[in-house]
């Protein structure tokens, strides 16, 4: 039986060929994938290798075929296949070979976390679901502060005036930057919508920046039921 060792973090190192490690870790992505516990899968896979078929949370495992020192495996869920690959049946006498491989979950939860802020509605947010590096995005609150105008020196060696307001709604609160004639724009109490705008961290603090393709509009001046 073949042994594989490796140290810290990262691919395998060991007796295992290239192609022995592809296969382990596309077993190791199906498994996170499925939200299946990556020995519980194996274990799975060696019960379909001894007795022709196992089952594991939904997926069916079927031994296929041995070629010369290969067991080709297919995993089906209902009526659609999920994957067919081969493994090297010295590893299928492994204790535990998926183990070692979680630089392969992390990836796959990354993937997934970028997919699910890809496809986040940024038009219906609140303040409390903004994240630093989120961009274009749409927000509706009200102004509860304004700072007091400053004058600074740009890099480009000009001078701009700035004004940091606060913007609540029932979340939470977060700063949007005002720059030149946006400070007059708005006012204590007014309802306005950002659109277009991205979330930074400026000096360990979540704030709101809105570049040239940015919008500020007031939609509510000045309720007066707001108490003062």
């Amino acid at each position: 039986m073949r042994k594989r060792k490796w140290t810290g973090r990262g691919r395998p190192r060991g007796s295992y060929h290239t192609g022995d490690i592809r296969n382990l870790e596309y077993l190791v992505e199906l498994a996170t994938k499925h939200g299946i516990n990556t020995r519980e899968f194996f274990n799975a896979i060696v019960r379909a290798w001894k007795n022709g078929k196992a089952t594991c949370r939904g997926l069916n495992i079927e031994f296929r075929i041995k070629k010369k020192d290969r067991v080709i495996f297919l995993i089906t869920k209902g009526y659609s296949v999920v994957a067919q690959f081969p493994i090297q049946e010295d590893i299928l006498k492994e204790t535990d070979p998926l183990k070692g491989f979680d630089y392969v979950q992390e990836r796959v939860k990354r993937v997934a976390r970028m997919k699910e802020s890809k496809n986040l509605d940024l038009s219906h947010l609140s303040i409390k679901d903004l994240k630093a590096g989120m961009k274009r995005i749409k927000l509706k609150a009200r102004v509860t502060e304004i700072s007091k105008p400053k004058l600074v020196l740009t890099r480009y060696n000009d001078y701009v005036v700035f004004a940091n307001a606060t913007l609540s709604d029932e979340t939470s609160t977060i700063k949007l930057t005002l720059w030149n004639g946006r400070i007059n724009m708005v006012s204590i109490n007014d309802m306005v919508q950002v659109e277009n705008a991205n979330v930074i961290m400026f000096r360990g603090e979540k704030q709101l920046r809105t570049g040239r393709k940015g919008r500020l509009k007031v939609v509510e001046t000045n309720p007066i039921n707001v108490i003062q």
